[in-house]
């Protein structure tokens, strides 16, 4: 029931609060506080983040605006600029990083399974980066190039469920696969990496730990052709090949059989060559794993339009972590809000309607309830035209 709630307290009521209160105690989160809670803070920035406020100063007015009603948002403390700047920079963003991991292990039980993954019944995951620029003069602690700074998130993304599933953030000039150094792999899981992920050491390392991996080829890589596998004729596979690496450093790095497959895709035209450790799987299903990778892309490109990951309420990088973590927080709050009220509309569309509706006091399926709207072509001959064509 609604019971006369708001919008925005009933979405806020999938956060994990025991495990957000068990991460406060840890990492001191209440420590030397008197009003402003850890949770009041979380609160306003998912808010910021919801309604698409760009700045700390936009924040702060418009939570003030609402004056008794931020009550009804679970916002008990006063808010104000410095409270909320000094929040950022010095409570430890593991809290929101502990309350994002204890999200994604609820939300990877109770989401749906990708219907061509399902029949693996595997763990996929899929790893890359994205470069988030940041302006050198005030983040000169990440600088990047001569007058640019960045930082590169490395995520980890689950292609089952569609949702993050691990981040580490780290300097922009740090190399795509020092996120391999950060994982332990999982006996039988499947990694899905790009070209820029291609170092044999630690893919071995990955191979000893009974996890498979699937990449793209280097286009000059050095081998010899083991065996060569059936292909049927007229089909978007190529050729399927076991092979062995011959480089004087590669080989030493990767003593294995490796398998490549080269594919033409049937949409685009374009020839891919795929390196994996997996011996048993269909060709096909190896080129689907890697089709599959392009979600990570997606979710990139999500964040990066609709929440707030561009412009930073603080200049630590304690500040950059926690608003890092909390725009996953909300990620992951929309994808199981969608799931569990079984909306029908996408993600953004879910996030432009909750940031208009956010203090209504409507329960969601009637929010999101489906209106028929009556044809408006339809003529009115009692209504006078403004244009006689």
């Amino acid at each position: 029931m609604n019971q006369g709630r708001t919008v925005f307290a009933q979405l806020v009521e999938l956060l994990p609060r025991k495990a957000f209160d068990l991460a406060v105690r840890r990492h001191g989160g209440q420590n030397h506080v008197r009003t402003f809670s850890c949770m009041d803070q979380l609160l306003c920035m998912i808010f910021a983040q919801l309604t698409g406020r760009s700045s700390l100063r936009e924040t702060v007015c418009c939570l003030r605006a609402l004056g008794p009603h931020r009550y009804h948002c679970g916002i008990r403390g006063n808010v104000a600029k410095s409270t909320l700047a000094d929040a950022n920079e010095s409570r430890d963003y593991r809290i929101f990083q502990d309350t994002a991991m204890a999200m994604i292990r609820r939300a990877r039980l109770a989401l749906p399974v990708d219907g061509e993954l399902a029949r693996l019944e595997a763990d996929i995951f899929a790893i890359d980066s994205t470069t988030i620029d940041l302006c050198l003069e005030l983040f000169p602690w990440a600088v990047f190039r001569r007058r640019k700074a960045a930082v590169k998130a490395h995520v980890l993304f689950d292609l089952n469920t569609g949702i993050p599933v691990f981040m580490r953030v780290s300097h922009g000039k740090k190399s795509d696969f020092w996120m391999l150094d950060q994982i332990v792999p999982l006996p039988g899981a499947f990694y899905v990496l790009d070209r820029g992920y291609i170092d044999f050491g630690r893919l071995y390392r990955m191979h000893t730990a009974h996890a498979f991996f699937v990449t793209r080829a280097k286009r000059k890589m050095d081998f010899g052709v083991r065996h060569r596998l059936n292909v049927p004729p007229d089909g978007p596979v190529l050729s399927d090949r076991l092979i062995r690496l011959r480089g004087p450093k590669s080989r030493g790095l990767y003593p294995d059989t490796l398998r490549l497959v080269r594919y033409l895709d049937p949409e685009t035209q374009q020839r891919l060559a795929f390196l994996t450790n997996n011996l048993q799987l269909n060709a096909l299903t190896i080129a689907l794993l890697y089709r599959k990778r392009w979600q990570i892309e997606l979710f990139f490109k999500w964040i990066k339009q609709h929440l707030h990951i561009k412009s930073f309420f603080g200049t630590t990088p304690n500040a950059v972590q926690s608003q890092l973590w909390i725009a996953v927080i909300v990620y992951v709050l929309v994808v199981e809000f969608k799931h569990r009220h079984g909306l029908a509309y996408e993600l953004n569309e879910i996030l432009q309607i909750l940031s208009v509706t956010i203090l209504q006091k409507t329960p969601v399926n009637e929010l999101f309830a489906k209106q028929n709207w009556t044809n408006v072509t339809d003529e009115n001959h009692n209504q006078l035209k403004m244009f006689d064509l």
